[in-house]
């Protein structure tokens, strides 16, 4: 008897969690079918592409382009049917409106040589046409400010290279290959290719001494700094520590390694250099942070007031146009949601696109929705729609195809998205990675213990073309966009129609060492 009770306790042991994680995820492959078909053949991926990169222009968090944006998306919204279409403010922003109106640059001594160049945002302009000489400022600590006093009013400064080119013999763009995604799929692998862990604390410290120069210039009336930044001849973008109220920075802008350097070793080589620039700047008063959302209605009479939420961030930096970060979310995004309206799907749970502002500057529209509708941000408290939450899917890896996603360690989706890949695996979609990725939009609502999830993507060229002026049109791979949009649709209708919602992780114990660390 002892030997039977044994026996099938070890079966039970063995077969119940196979049991449990083997539930059937009842998936209607006829609206697979439709979704593929619709998504595949009829797409308007490269409508919406136009619209929101060559139309709109630059994205800058609070510029007019932004506010061009958010405009051009709400009627695009309304146009393709979606309901309870708004543009709704999400926060109050530190920082005042800026545009840029004019930027050009030029060596014209020893020779004359045109740059490409890219204004700093959020600092000054010129006083009109700047000619002079252009001097070396060497500033490697704050002690080395003492030495420029009094020297460099007027002028046009050139600080020190913070990079050197070094070529390189990988191809320019890139997918994951079966091996990489294997790897992937293994818990803390990691994703190939990537940088080393960020050194935040060594960040900071640059930052502030870079403030503590922009601070020093402006107040020795410096006519304009130079930095070095970007390759290939390609300017990158950023911006200064502006906040509303502070004294307006000096002029400022970034120039590739390449003309940056050209004029550094004619300095060093003891040859004058000259210049002759001009840039127009605009501020305005502090705008607000918004979102653009749109959305199908549920149509189950006890899930309706449920929402699936699938984003991407519709804010740029201000050279280019933002297409792979992050015009290319946004336009999958837009036609995920649109596959579903042409072919007349009636999901249980309401799907809501947001298309959120401010994500460059941390996070802003994400944060501001989940301030306002999800948790109370100091005491965590949930709000009326904490509960109503079942799921959110992101997009902001650039335009690369789908491989596959990542479960920011909720293992209990995997037996579900298991299911969900299987009809999506002869498109290469194919990997679930048990492992975090960051950066963007998803953590807002993995910070509350909620299922937000990121895509894994090929990389395509998304290292090289972020954050500059040649992040256009021409960076989108509208194949790999519509695919996505495909399997965006499908990942979302399939969360719609769930009799549960997707599952949250386990609410830990909170640890000691967790309370150290920022908020994402």
């Amino acid at each position: 008897m002892k030997i039977r009770n044994f026996s099938a306790a070890l079966i039970m042991m063995l077969v119940l969690p196979v049991a449990l994680m083997s539930q059937t995820e009842n998936i209607d492959l006829s609206m697979i079918y439709k979704i593929k078909q619709e998504g595949l053949k009829y797409s308007q991926i490269e409508e919406l592409a136009f619209g929101l990169t060559d139309l709109t222009g630059p994205r800058l968090t609070g510029s007019t382009g932004m506010k061009r944006g958010n405009e051009w998306a709400k009627a695009k919204m309304e146009e393709l049917g979606f309901q309870n279409v708004r543009i709704e403010a999400a926060t109050e922003f530190t920082k005042p409106g800026w545009d840029n109106l004019k930027t050009y640059a030029a060596m014209t001594a020893p020779y004359y040589a045109n740059f490409a160049c890219n204004p700093v945002a959020w600092t000054g302009s010129t006083n009109g046409l700047v000619k002079g000489e252009v001097v070396l400022v060497d500033i490697k600590a704050e002690a080395d400010i003492e030495k420029y006093k009094g020297k460099v009013a007027g002028k046009i400064v050139l600080l020190p290279s913070a990079a050197n080119y070094e070529v390189s013999f990988e191809p320019l763009a890139s997918r994951l290959t079966d091996a990489q995604l294997e790897e992937m799929s293994k818990a803390s692998a990691g994703r190939p290719g990537r940088r080393p862990p960020f050194d935040f604390a060594q960040y900071q410290a640059q930052r502030a001494l870079r403030n503590k120069i922009s601070e020093f210039l402006a107040g020795e009336g410096a006519a304009v700094v130079l930095n070095s930044s970007g390759t290939f001849n390609v300017p990158r973008s950023n911006s200064a520590s502006y906040k509303k109220g502070d004294k307006e920075p000096a002029a400022q802008l970034n120039l590739p390694v390449e003309a940056h350097g050209r004029m550094e070793r004619l300095l060093k080589h003891n040859i004058p250099v000259e210049m002759e620039i001009e840039i127009a700047n605009k501020f305005f008063d502090s705008p607000t942070v918004y979102n653009v959302i749109g959305e199908i209605p549920g149509t189950d009479k006890l899930l309706k007031n449920e929402v699936v939420m699938i984003g991407a961030h519709i804010d740029s930096w201000h050279g280019g146009t933002g297409a792979a970060d992050n015009a290319s979310g946004c336009i999958v995004m837009m036609e995920a949601l649109r596959i579903l309206k042409a072919i007349d799907a009636a999901p249980k749970r309401t799907i809501r696109v947001c298309l959120w502002g401010g994500e460059e500057e941390g996070f802003l529209g994400s944060r501001g929705y989940s301030d306002k509708y999800l948790a109370d941000p100091e005491t965590k408290a949930h709000k009326a729609d904490f509960d109503k939450f079942a799921g959110y899917f992101n997009m902001d890896n650039g335009s690369g195809k789908y491989r596959g996603i990542y479960l920011q360690e909720n293992d209990l989706v995997r037996p579900i998205f298991e299911q969900w890949i299987e009809p999506f695996k002869d498109m290469g979609f194919t990997t679930i990675s048990p492992n975090n990725t960051g950066g963007t939009d998803h953590l807002t609502f993995n910070s509350l213990g909620l299922p937000g999830f990121q895509f894994i993507q090929d990389e395509i060229e998304y290292g090289r073309g972020y954050h500059t002026v040649m992040d256009t049109y021409e960076r989108l791979v509208m194949a790999d966009l519509k695919h996505n949009a495909v399997i965006t649709a499908a990942f979302a209708y399939n969360a719609a129609m769930r009799t549960v919602k997707l599952p949250a992780k386990p609410v830990m114990k909170p640890h000691p060492e967790d309370q150290q660390r920022p908020r994402f």
